[in-house]
Parts: C-alpha cells; sequence; structure tokens
C-alpha cells in the first residue's frame, strides 16, 4: 500500500511539473552545448615545449585532446529575468584508491546566477557563479577561445606564472550602457575563482569604462583590486582598443600590468605584465575566415631574459553547418632567452556546439 501511495505522489509531481511548463511558469528553457577538441601535433623537437625528455623513447609529440565541454542550461522566466547553470569538464589528475592514475574527464560548475535586466535603463545584474569583467571583451572581439584564450585568461597556461585572473568568480556585477558612447562594468567577488572555495575575508573589486568615440572603435580601461594579506595588496590594470569599422574585419589590442605585493625575487616586488595585437576577417562569408594574434609575455620585471612571444595563425572553415566548424592553426613561440630554441606547433581544432 505504501509503495503504491508513493508512486501516485511521484506521478503526481511529475503530472504537476508538466502542467507548471504547459502553463509557461518555466519561461524559456534552452539547452546547449560546446565542444573544443585538439588534434595536436609538435612541428619541432627542440624547443622547451616539443624537445623529448633525455632518455625518452616514447614522448607525446602527437595527440587528440578535450580542452573544453560546455554544458548550459537557460531559462528566461520573465522578460526581464534570466537563470542560468553551466557544466564544465576537465580532466582530474588524481589517483584511485588503487593507486592507478585517474584522468577522467570530469564535470564541474562554471556558472551558476541569476541574470536581472533594465533595474536601471539599459543594465544587466548578475549574481551567484558568475563570468567575470576581466577578460569579457577582449575575448569577444577576439572569437577563438576554441583556438586560443585572450592574453591574460591564458597568461599562466603559457609562463606558468599566476596572475589571479579567472574567467568566473562566486559574486555580484553590474554592467550597462550609460550613451551610445559610454559603456560600464563593476563587480565585486570573492576573488578565489570557480574552482576553489572563499579562503579569507577579503574581496575582489573590478571595474571597466568602454569608450566609444567614433562608430567601430572602442577604447577599454579595466582595473582590479583585491588585499591578499593584512599588508599587501594585489592590482591588475588593463587597457584594450577595438577596431571595427572595416566590415568583415575585427582588430585589436590589449596591454596589462599585475602587481602583487607578495611576489618578491630577492626581497624586491615584481610585476608581470603582456601585450597581444590580434585580428580577424571574413574570408567567404558564412564559410571561411582568417585569424591571427601576436603576444608578448614578461613574467618577472626584476629578470631579464625571461620573456615569451607567441604568434598564432589560423583558418576558421565552416564545410556544412555553423555548429562545425574546423579551425586549423599554427603556435610559434620565441623565447628571449637565446639558449632556448624555438617551438611550433600545429593543432587542428574541432568546434562543435548543438
Amino acid at each position: 500500500m505504501k509503495h503504491r501511495t508513493r508512486k501516485n505522489v511521484l506521478g503526481s509531481a511529475a503530472l504537476g511539473l508538466l502542467l507548471l511548463a504547459e502553463t509557461g511558469l518555466f519561461g524559456q528553457q534552452t539547452f546547449s552545448t560546446t565542444v573544443y577538441l585538439d588534434y595536436t601535433h609538435y612541428l619541432s623537437n627542440d624547443g622547451p615545449l616539443t624537445k623529448p625528455p633525455a632518455g625518452s623513447t616514447n614522448f607525446m609529440n602527437n595527440f587528440f585532446t578535450f580542452r573544453r565541454g560546455y554544458f548550459t542550461y537557460e531559462n528566461k522566466v520573465a522578460a526581464d529575468l534570466k537563470f542560468r547553470f553551466r557544466f564544465d569538464v576537465d580532466t582530474l589528475k588524481s589517483l584511485d584508491s588503487s593507486g592507478k592514475k585517474d584522468d577522467k574527464l570530469r564535470p564541474y560548475m562554471k556558472h551558476i546566477y541569476l541574470e536581472w535586466a533594465n533595474i536601471l535603463p539599459k543594465s544587466v545584474f548578475r549574481v551567484g557563479m558568475t563570468e567575470t569583467l576581466t577578460f569579457k571583451l577582449a575575448e569577444e572581439r577576439w572569437g577563438y577561445r576554441s583556438v586560443a584564450k585572450t592574453l591574460v585568461d591564458g597568461y599562466k597556461d603559457i609562463t606558468g606564472k599566476e596572475i589571479d585572473a579567472t574567467s568566473a568568480d562566486i559574486g555580484a556585477s553590474f554592467t550597462g550602457i550609460l550613451a551610445k558612447q559610454l559603456r560600464y562594468g563593476f563587480m565585486v567577488a570573492n576573488g578565489a575563482g570557480y574552482s576553489h572555495p572563499e579562503g579569507d575575508k577579503f574581496k575582489k573589486m573590478s571595474g571597466y569604462l568602454h569608450v566609444v568615440p567614433v562608430s567601430g572603435l572602442s577604447l577599454v580601461g579595466y582595473a582590479d583590486y583585491e588585499k591578499q594579506a593584512a599588508d599587501a595588496e594585489a592590482l591588475t590594470w588593463k587597457a584594450d582598443v577595438f577596431f571595427e569599422m572595416i566590415k568583415g574585419v575585427v582588430l585589436g589590442a590589449e596591454y596589462f600590468s599585475y602587481r602583487n605585493d607578495l611576489n618578491k625575487t630577492s626581497g624586491k616586488r615584481y610585476d608581470t605584465s603582456g601585450f597581444s595585437l590580434f585580428g580577424r576577417a571574413v574570408l567567404a562569408p558564412e564559410k571561411l575566415n582568417a585569424f591571427a594574434r601576436f603576444d608578448s609575455y614578461d613574467p618577472n620585471s626584476e629578470v631579464g631574459k625571461d620573456g615569451t612571444s607567441l604568434i598564432i595563425a589560423g583558418l576558421d572553415w565552416t564545410p556544412l553547418h555553423s555548429s562545425f566548424k574546423l579551425q586549423p592553426n599554427v603556435w610559434y613561440y620565441t623565447y628571449a632567452d637565446s639558449v632556448k630554441k624555438d617551438d611550433l606547433v600545429f593543432n587542428l581544432t574541432f568546434f562543435l556546439s548543438f
């Protein structure tokens, strides 16, 4: 009897959910998935990245790898109110209970937030685990996160130097448009990023001003500030310029500097910095684009010959439909230290969106 009652309750609950969906209380629901898959092949064999370790006979110089796998659910419950829940996947580098290496792709939360539009005219308020302001504008203009992160986002991946920048964090942001020529954004967040819990009482404050003096030209100034300890502070500032006056062509430049009082060499504080120049162009509408980028990295202002330069160039081909793209691209690394040989890497990126 209890089993039958439980089944009736579950059946009623399911029916209730269906009725709610029919009445529109679930709003406009969308599900989407985006996947970045690479085939990578090292075209050089004597640089820091591509040189086989001494004695290695099975160095992995070509491989397939999933770099990203997003699954996103959004529910627009009203004209100005929306919710987002996004999973990302990553490889967990650990050992299982038997000591065997465990590299399975693991899902984790990237976004879970409420978005409330037009609290003020042409404004958006987000609260929860939400995207940060740090490189969103540059990423939109670059347009090829499937190929490479933007300069600040990917700085640690290239140099190994931590600059306290993350694409999502737990907090609240407010962005908007004051006039056609002036946009703004502010955010207060934990500062620990989406993959770590808050570990101190300090908060990270960030903001930007986006000026459009003439149509197609954007000037952006960004800064963030966070205490690292009672007597230590961290500050990032960034300047971007975007040129979009020619149809089908986008050009961009960004420069940043990161200062952290805890970063010291021989007792002296050092800064990290870098700049990026990038462009993309439509060669055949909805079929073929080209892109290129130059990055320069300086991990430590107190150390000479530690810089890295990177050139990325490639094509973006849509053979059948916009949900599937092939993006062959080449990465060429050069080093300020002349002892280090250049690295040359080829990637065939498969972009899937459905």
